[in-house]
């Protein structure tokens, strides 16, 4: 999925540019001079919620169209929102690696027992053309049954045209065990504690008495 963002040359400051709602940023490449430019900033980050990090974007506004991935996203922390972004121009034609997100799909019937699901991977690193990249990839954790069950990248289906950077053994989820609880203290077992406690403190001023005494 290609989608189209609607860019301008940054002629002011980065300060003025997030005055005026916009987001500065830059693009750059192995083929593309860094190049600053501006983006209006609600336009971005509905385009980063739907749209996600890994689609190929069309820059569009500048003297010629250019096809980026986003690189890098700075936020706020004060103030919240997007502070600066990052975009890679990419070499049509060209292969190219880069992070695609992971989806995690369907309900694994371990947890039913008790169990829980570690998500040990989050994002994969593939290689691919341009228009073979996919927005995300999809794993089904239905097929953990039991605390033995496990997914490793060598159980994922692999998109056409994308190849797995990473060693095939790699896990990417793992189930761990349920938790035994402990059990709870009765009302009588509490009460028995107390007064236990209660008996020590009475022995040991007994204690210090006698011992001032003599």
């Amino acid at each position: 999925m290609i989608v189209k963002l609607e860019v301008k040359k940054r002629e002011q400051s980065a300060a003025v540019v997030r005055e005026g709602g916009r987001i500065p940023a830059v693009v750059y490449g192995p083929k593309q001079e860094p190049v600053s430019i501006t983006l209006d900033g609600l336009t971005f980050e509905k385009t980063l919620h739907t749209a996600g990090e890994s689609t190929i974007l069309t820059l569009v506004g500048l003297d010629e169209e250019i096809e980026a991935l986003i690189q890098d996203v700075a936020f706020n922390a004060a103030k919240g929102g997007v502070d600066h972004v990052d975009f890679y121009a990419i070499e049509r034609g060209k292969e190219l690696t880069t992070d695609v997100a992971i989806e995690f799909i369907g309900e694994a019937p371990v947890t039913k027992s008790g169990a829980s699901v570690t998500k040990a991977v989050h994002e994969l690193e593939v290689t691919c053309r341009p228009s073979d990249l996919p927005a995300h990839i999809a794993v089904d954790i239905s097929v953990l049954v039991d605390e033995a069950s496990q997914i490793k990248l060598s159980d994922i289906s692999v998109p056409n045209g994308v190849t797995f950077t990473a060693d095939l053994e790699t896990v990417i989820a793992t189930v761990s065990a349920a938790r035994e609880e402990e059990p709870e203290e009765t009302p009588e077992e509490s009460s028995e504690a107390a007064d236990i406690s209660s008996i020590e403190v009475e022995k040991k001023g007994k204690a210090e008495e006698e011992s001032e005494k003599e």
